[in-house]
């Protein structure tokens, strides 16, 4: 069978969009790289970061996509052995990492100072084709769909691994605020890890789905109770996970916190926290952001999601659909994660 010499990928040539449809020619990877044939690729709100150019060093035009699931077309030179033309794997968030700066040194690759997200550092999963860095790939389990398994390369793993390496234990009382794109991963993960759960969301119409998805307790944030009150009536949380990109819904959560409690963020807001030192000082309550995880950290959240049949919530577009899908992600009106899907 001929091997295409071309392939699809869909662009934006300028700040703000709105994409098109190029063909470009197929590439070829280099050492230590290969070439994915991408089946899926999910559509995350931080793409925008890249699609309005708002990150230094986006070029333009840019191909984005940091969800991706696909199989192996091409091995580059020096490749380690591990991995086979045709392996099912995963590219999320972490799409590489330099190897020699400080944080790498230490094995902190997620913090790498020179990181290479797909869609930033090189061409994402907005396409046909795709090359990574061999670093970047986890391997998809068999029993899960390539539309299943892209979000998680960073909506899944970004809740998966900021609950599992919080200081939360099975028992322990955890929210989840936010039942979104990755609030609806979230509370899964917490439920199945023993913990209970609750989830914050806003109006009362969300109880019944927070606790389809497996929360124990939901706290409507528009009731007349405030969140930090409906929290501490069930005991303090010991973790917060703040999936929410808004930072006065987040700020509500900290005196909602048990004494030395955690409140983990993850939700993107440019807008500052009203947190004083006050609230944090005398009860010694924590707050960290999160950031993704590695390509082991995304092959663990896909076996643990596999073995609990956690699965996202996906609207699935062809990639020619790219522009709707795109708008529909920013709107707010996705439900969850929309993807784009080669046939």
């Amino acid at each position: 069978m001929s091997v295409p010499s071309t392939y699809r990928a869909a662009q934006a040539t300028a700040a703000g969009g709105p994409f098109e449809i190029v063909e470009r020619a197929v590439p070829q990877p280099g050492p230590g790289h290969v070439r994915i044939s991408v089946d899926a690729c999910g559509v995350c709100h931080s793409d925008a970061f890249f699609v309005d150019g708002a990150l230094p060093g986006v070029r333009f035009p840019v191909v984005p996509g940091h969800e991706i699931a696909g199989r192996i077309e091409v091995l580059g030179e020096g490749t380690r052995s591990a991995w086979q033309v045709g392996d099912r794997v995963a590219v999320g968030w972490f799409g590489g990492s330099c190897g020699h700066c400080p944080p790498c040194r230490r094995g902190d690759f997620v913090v790498c100072l020179h990181l290479k997200v797909p869609g930033w550092a090189y061409d994402g999963g907005y396409a046909e084709s795709v090359v990574v860095p061999a670093d970047a790939l986890a391997r998809i389990p068999d029993a899960l769909s390539a539309i299943d398994a892209a979000p998680m390369g960073c909506a899944g793993v970004t809740t998966f691994n900021g609950l599992r390496r919080s200081s939360a234990r099975p028992g322990d009382l955890v929210a989840v605020l936010g039942i979104g794109g990755l609030g609806h991963l979230g509370v899964q993960y917490a439920a199945a890890m023993g913990f209970e759960t609750v989830a914050i969301a806003r109006g009362a119409a969300k109880a019944d789905f927070a606790k389809e998805l497996g929360a124990h307790h939901y706290i409507d944030s528009t009731a007349g109770t405030g969140v930090a009150d409906a929290l501490q009536a069930l005991g303090g949380a010991r973790v917060v996970l703040a999936t929410a990109a808004n930072s006065a819904a987040i700020t509500a959560t900290v005196d909602g916190l048990a004494p030395r409690g955690e409140l983990v963020v993850i939700g993107a807001d440019p807008e500052p926290m009203g947190i004083s030192p006050n609230q944090l000082l005398m009860s010694g309550k924590v707050v960290r952001g999160h950031p993704s995880g590695t390509a082991q950290d995304v092959q663990d959240t896909l076996a643990f999601s596999t073995l609990h049949g956690i699965r996202p919530m996906t609207e699935p577009v062809p990639l020619d659909g790219v522009e709707e899908a795109y708008r529909r992600m920013l709107s707010g009106a996705a439900r969850f994660r929309m993807v784009l899907t080669n046939a």
